[in-house]
């Protein structure tokens, strides 16, 4: 399962990369935003999973600890921790894009609205 992650946050930096060069067509835009729909079902399975991972870390520090602030910290000082993040990171970022290419085929698509009017 981590190389699907690994697999999928790749994915999502290919499309970040490929928007950034600022050479999108709309009909590739399409495509990028279907792929990166298609990808946040994943995002969210990998979420789910880094959650409990991380729930059972945070649990059994707060088994060991007298307070509850001290163990969230160790927790959050864990791999677990971080693979969590990175999976929250990477829908933050997805949803970002997906927003981005919306507005710019929205934008596009007055584009071409205008200019058939003229």
């Amino acid at each position: 399962m981590v190389e699907k992650k690994s697999t999928i946050r790749q994915m999502i930096y290919s499309v970040q990369s490929e928007i950034a060069d600022g050479e999108l067509l709309p009909d590739r835009a399409a495509e990028l935003l279907t792929q990166l729909s298609a990808l946040i079902g994943n995002i969210n399975d990998e979420i789910r999973k880094r959650d409990v991972e991380y729930s059972h870390i945070l649990l059994k520090w707060l088994e060991t600890e007298e307070k509850a602030n001290r163990a969230k910290i160790k927790a959050e000082c864990s791999p677990e921790y971080l693979v969590k993040r990175e999976a929250r990171d990477t829908k933050e970022l997805a949803l970002e894009l997906i927003r981005s290419l919306k507005y710019f085929l929205r934008s596009k698509e007055e584009e071409f609205r205008v200019s058939k009017n003229l």
